[in-house]
């Protein structure tokens, strides 16, 4: 009989162990680039970019999407800002090297104060918050619960209200709390390794994914187990969330920049960039033909104009984007 029950449970011991072999040889592929601060119940991760000489830009506050981590936003606007601004990439409560933190950090609402707690240890008193994705979710909590912090805010393809049918199944499995788990430290790794070409090149979808992405960004971080189920939870509760809390969004008062695609078939622009560009009365939205998921890196100058709009400085966003657009044409007639 135990000869039995040890077969039977031989392949789950194995890809148990080859679940954690893989987590860890991501690690050591993608060490932490960034620095843990304790910022009270949590040890958040973040790359800091001190103020440099002569910065025309206020503080930026860089917040990543869902399955992210702060490589995504700092390979996109790290080089391009470095002489303008002091800057911090935030890895989210949970996601990349941060901590996980207490039971609030599971909501937009938590990660948005633990990041306003980070901020205060950095000695930053007010920032423009970059929020794409999934963080365009923490920036409207961040706007709402701090507007004290918020010099601006600036909405990328942003997550940030209610939306028609459900999530992924492998999200709600992966945050149920057993079978959740089992699924997290089994299948994980090998089905998403085997999804990662797919799955990135999807995000950017029908623009191109700029070659070494994958390489440089590290989205494999998101499939060791406990990540994974972190990430899971998050995209779980974010519609019970957005649907109580954005009604809040109009008591935002900062100067608001939304970017989006028309293209967009991750987050749907009509909801959610719209919706934020109804609520908040001081929002001006940006919209990109044949623009996907990822403006940070298909029009990232018109990303860096709208930053330094909020900044006060004149700019055009609405010829930026057109020129967004033709260069987005060129390249792929």
């Amino acid at each position: 009989m135990m000869t039995v029950l040890l077969f039977a449970l031989a392949p789950f011991v194995l890809l148990i162990g080859y679940s954690a072999c893989k987590a860890h040889a991501i690690e050591r592929r993608f060490p932490n680039i960034g620095e843990l601060t304790d910022v009270g119940g949590l040890r958040l991760n973040a790359a800091h970019l001190p103020a440099p000489p002569g910065a025309d830009l206020p503080p930026l506050v860089f917040i990543h999407g869902a399955s992210g981590n702060l490589r995504d936003q700092y390979e996109a606007f790290a080089g391009p800002l470095k002489d303008r601004a002091e800057m911090l990439f935030v890895d989210r409560p949970g996601h990349g090297y941060s901590e996980r933190g207490g039971r609030e950090n599971a909501l937009p609402s938590g990660q948005a104060d633990a990041i306003a707690r980070l901020m205060e240890k950095r000695g930053i008193e007010r920032a423009i918050i970059v929020g794409h994705s999934f963080g365009g979710a923490i920036a409207a909590a961040f706007g709402v619960r701090h507007p004290q912090k918020t010099a601006g805010l600036l909405f990328l393809s942003p997550a940030t209200h209610p939306w028609p049918g459900g999530i992924d199944w492998y999200y709600r499995l992966a945050a149920t709390p057993f079978l959740g788990w089992l699924f997290s430290h089994l299948l994980v790794v090998p089905l998403g390794l085997r999804r990662l070409e797919t799955g990135t090149r999807n995000i950017f979808s029908p623009n191109p994914r700029p070659a070494g992405y994958v390489e440089a960004t590290a989205p494999a971080l998101v499939l060791r187990p406990r990540t994974f189920r972190h990430n899971a939870a998050d995209v779980a509760n974010l519609f019970a969330y957005v649907s109580s809390e954005a009604p809040a969004y109009r008591s935002i008062t900062a100067p608001t920049v939304i970017i989006t695609g028309d293209s967009d078939d991750i987050v749907l622009a009509h909801l959610h960039s719209h919706g934020l560009a109804r609520d908040i009365a001081s929002a001006e939205l940006v919209t990109i033909r044949n623009l996907g998921h990822k403006p940070d890196y298909v029009a990232t100058d018109v990303a860096i104009a709208a930053i330094e709009h909020l900044s006060g400085l004149p700019r055009d966003l609405a010829g930026m984007a057109r020129d967004a657009e033709e260069r987005i044409i060129a390249a792929h007639p």
